[in-house]
């Protein structure tokens, strides 16, 4: 029986509401416990992907169908996970298993060039402004990697303009300026949203920039937006100084058929992609400018190699050509990020109305709970609370919404309105239920 937050203690502390939250977390989940006990014994932390851990351990799911999940436990959850953006199309759509049964009835590993994959290249050559030619990988993290690459070797040039707060994959992150694993590119920091100091920085090292790696959104940062201010300045900047702009549109390819840059109007030299452009496979894309992209042509004498066993992969091809032909349309990428909007829009109501420091920010389908006041424009004006951070995240899944403890929200496509209103509400009765918490 989900705990009632409107029957709350009124009058605890915050480290005592997180005390009684945790043990009803602990109590609920008897066999998530067991399977982290197990995975620690194995794995360091019982983990192999940092993202999805949290205190007191993390939940193990053992099925999806549409748009829910089902924990070891038993207990049912909406997802607004998505995946980090991967599952736009949910876990079960009939359009991807479809594709990707006629994918297995063909036969796997075939060592060739497969029948899907100029169509998947069409088809996102076609939708991107920033994309004449395209090449395939496995992850968006790959796609950033050959991206920066491709900069450094077409120009000649060894620095790259990263921004605070960024994450481009797991060896290109910049959470805090960078982490000790980072890929060895000679890295230049700048601050997001800041359109006169990045103007500055590309002006300074003009002549060993290489390249400018962007995320029009920043996702794992807090769902910042991008001024598009900022991002002409970038774009003006590349220009100026023979740098390469990529935009890594890994997590903003869904704010449009063509991506945040297609609804900006600002076009990158290169793009990155993933997540659901392969139908929620294993799947990543760097693409570019044509000068730029046919370095890697083969029937030209020096050109650049790049491997990758499963880059043309039968499934990842199958499903991601079914998902934008047939389901993830113009239309449907148009209808996403409006709902998205409507819903960000009624949870910051919410806030609003009871005058609470509680705040979502970010575009379209994509969004982020902070617990703070004031604008957030760039990392470094997020300082919410992490124990309420933890308190709603622990309130919400009790309450069968399953999403990380970052409080981030990635709609997929089977997200309708019964779900969010209903989340709508949980968010109404959390903000009810621990006002005083807030006020503190």
């Amino acid at each position: 029986m989900a705990h009632a937050l409107a029957d709350a203690p009124r009058n605890v502390s915050l480290d005592a509401a997180l005390a009684e939250a945790r043990e009803r977390y602990v109590a609920r989940n008897p066999a998530s416990l067991g399977a982290h006990g197990e995975a620690v014994a194995v794995m360091p932390g019982g983990n192999t992907r940092t993202v999805l851990f949290h205190t007191p351990f993390p939940l193990t799911m053992a099925r999806g169908e549409d748009c829910r999940l089902w924990d070891a436990d038993g207990h049912e959850y909406v997802d607004l996970l998505g995946e980090y953006t991967a599952g736009l199309y949910g876990h079960s759509h009939p359009v991807i298993r479809a594709a990707l049964d006629r994918a297995l009835d063909a036969g796997w590993n075939l060592g060739g060039h497969g029948v899907m994959e100029a169509r998947l290249a069409r088809l996102v050559c076609d939708r991107f402004p920033g994309i004449e030619l395209v090449r395939f990988t496995n992850s968006g993290t790959e796609a950033n990697l050959m991206a920066v690459a491709t900069a450094v070797a077409a120009t000649g040039r060894r620095k790259v303009l990263v921004f605070d707060g960024g994450y481009h994959g797991g060896v290109l992150y910049f959470g805090g300026g960078g982490i000790p694993i980072n890929a060895p590119h000679d890295w230049v920091l700048g601050q997001y949203n800041d359109a006169v100091g990045a103007a500055a920085l590309v002006r300074a090292h003009a002549a060993d920039l290489s390249c400018i790696l962007v995320e029009p959104m920043l996702g794992s940062g807090g769902c910042i937006p991008a001024e598009p201010l900022f991002l002409q300045a970038l774009r003006d900047g590349a220009d100026a100084s023979g740098a390469v702009l990529v935009f890594d549109e890994v997590m903003t390819s869904r704010m449009s058929a063509g991506g945040q840059q297609k609804r900006l109007g600002i076009t990158p030299g290169m793009t990155t992609l993933g997540k659901y452009i392969g139908g929620g496979m294993s799947f990543g894309a760097f693409g570019g400018r044509r000068n730029l992209m046919e370095l890697y042509d083969p029937r030209r004498p020096g050109a650049f190699p790049h491997a990758g066993t499963f880059n043309n992969n039968v499934l990842t091809m199958a499903a991601g050509v079914a998902g934008l032909v047939e389901v993830f349309t113009p239309d449907a990428a148009d209808a996403l990020f409006a709902r998205g909007e409507a819903l960000r829009d009624a949870l910051n109501r919410l806030a609003a109305d009871r005058d609470a420091p509680m705040q979502w920010t970010g575009l379209g389908s994509l969004m982020t709970a902070h617990f703070q006041r004031g604008a957030i424009r760039r990392p470094a004006d997020l300082r919410s609370s992490p124990g309420l951070r933890e308190l709603f995240h622990l309130d919400v899944l009790e309450r069968g919404f399953y999403l990380p403890r970052r409080g981030m929200v990635a709609l997929s496509l089977l997200v309708g309105q019964a779900e969010t209103d209903a989340f709508t509400a949980t968010v109404e009765e959390f903000l009810d239920a621990r006002a005083p918490l807030l006020a503190g």
